[in-house]
């Protein structure tokens, strides 16, 4: 039996928290989900453009708004909540530990993958710099082409996007061809793609596996409905497993339980200057 095929037969049971139930993560019911959740998704929809993303690539891809090691990002959102996360209110570096924790317990063996559930949120910093949440949190989806019916909530959220007009950008491939593959794709902006481009852009040891998963742990619509899979090359599939497993322990270790950070400190240190050393330009 091949890793990948193990890793499927995990049950999410073994590292999940006595929060809450594994059908009643992501519930985005309207008629029950908070009104902040929705606004933020509202506007994300309506306002993430093709033109807006490319905007935003070339503003925070300069990377000249601050240098900080990944345990001093990390601390920078010790305070900052996700308005659009129907699941948990805790700050993010709580959950940034708490998805590290249940991947080692899970897989001790594999350092790699700890490092990334660490890190994975820390591009939410743009939030605290200034960016409003729904270009920084939240599922994500390629621009530039037609919205997909498995992104949440109602598709007349997109109504107001001016890309939907566009008839460049508003078919099933838009500007994209067949099996073009992921790294062509632009996605609506937000926390995944800034921090893979600036582990990209800094010194960074960490595999395709968790850059992946670091990438597209939002992308939702593909990773867990199986959609946009006519965009993928051979390289997203077989990558697919991996993020669809660091997602097992972004969405289920979430819980109002605060692990102990100090106590953890010592040991995700010595991780992340063997993966991502130093101080980072952000």
């Amino acid at each position: 039996m091949s890793e990948a095929e193990k890793l499927q037969l995990e049950d999410p049971s073994d590292f999940r928290p006595e929060f809450k139930e594994k059908k009643d993560f992501r519930d985005f019911n309207i008629h029950t989900v908070p009104e902040r959740v929705i606004k933020v998704y509202k506007d994300m929809h309506q306002n993430q453009t093709l033109q807006f993303v490319k905007d935003k690539m070339e503003k925070w891809g300069k990377f000249d708004h601050a240098e900080m090691t990944i345990l001093e990002a990390l601390e920078t959102l010790s305070t900052f909540l996700d308005e659009c996360d129907p699941d948990i209110d805790v700050p993010n570096a709580v959950h940034a530990y708490q998805t590290a924790e249940g991947i080692r317990k899970a897989h001790p063996d594999k350092e790699w993958l700890q490092v990334a559930g660490l890190v994975h949120d820390i591009g939410k910093l743009m939030a605290v710099w200034g960016e409003p949440q729904w270009c920084v949190v939240g599922d994500t989806f390629p621009v530039g082409c037609a919205p997909s019916k498995e992104i949440v909530f109602d598709a007349k959220f997109f109504e107001g996007n001016p890309d939907m007009t566009n008839e460049k950008l508003n078919t099933k491939f838009g500007i994209y061809s067949e099996n073009c593959g992921l790294d062509k794709v632009i996605m609506s902006w937000g926390h995944d793609e800034y921090l893979y481009q600036v582990l990209k852009a800094n010194t960074c040891y960490l595999p395709d596996e968790a850059l992946y998963a670091i990438r597209y742990h939002s992308f939702y619509p593909w990773h867990m409905s199986e959609d946009y899979m006519y965009l993928c090359n051979n390289k997203d599939l077989e990558m697919l497993t991996w993020v669809r497993e660091f997602n097992k322990f972004d969405l289920y270790t979430k819980c109002p339980d605060i692990p102990d950070i100090n106590d953890l400190i010592p040991y995700y240190s010595k991780l992340i200057d063997k993966y991502i050393p130093g101080k980072l330009k952000w």
